[in-house]
């Protein structure tokens, strides 16, 4: 193998973490499927009594994610942190809040449906956070591909949520 086709091939990182989200794009897109075919087949959307969240919060919780998109993008993994780490808190705070308004999994069709998809949108952050401090600590190494790698996953993560955002807050 010549020095250039070396330098053209795709790490396997790069390559394995695109089959991951690519997988990961079906697991939401199920999620997703479910959401609107229940929406599509109910006569009230959300079902009557059931709560409505405000927009402040999820409103700046995409704006912080949106903004580690651009960190993450430049390389400011310690920013990137913060802000996914200030996303986890500000959605457990929410969940806190929902809970004390009485709204939880079991309320309603509409409820089990939000905290699954928010609840598994959130478990991706922490594993994306996990990752993102892995690889920030290991950034001596000059690895491209890690780095690459799960720059992929945390913009994939990011536009998740803004599906998440859109669906579940705005279009309700």
């Amino acid at each position: 193998m010549t020095a250039h086709a070396a330098a053209a091939r795709v790490p396997p990182s790069l390559l394995g973490m695109a089959l991951f989200v690519s997988s990961e794009v079906m697991f939401f897109g199920g999620l997703f499927a479910s959401y609107f075919m229940l929406r599509g087949t109910s006569g009230t959307w959300p079902p009557e009594g059931s709560i409505e969240a405000s927009l402040v919060l999820p409103s700046l919780l995409t704006v912080c994610l949106l903004a580690s998109s651009l960190t993450v993008h430049a390389g400011r993994l310690g920013a990137t942190i913060v802000l996914g780490a200030l996303f986890l808190g500000g959605q457990a705070y929410e969940y806190a809040e929902l809970a004390r308004e009485g709204f939880a999994a079991s309320t309603d069709v509409f409820a089990t449906l939000f905290f699954t998809i928010t609840g598994f949108h959130g478990l991706h952050v922490a594993v994306g956070l996990v990752m993102l401090v892995t690889v920030w600590l290991r950034r001596d190494r000059g690895e491209r591909g890690p780095n690459e790698a799960v720059s992929y996953y945390w913009h994939f993560v990011d536009a998740v949520w803004v599906l998440v955002f859109l669906t579940l807050y705005v279009l309700r």
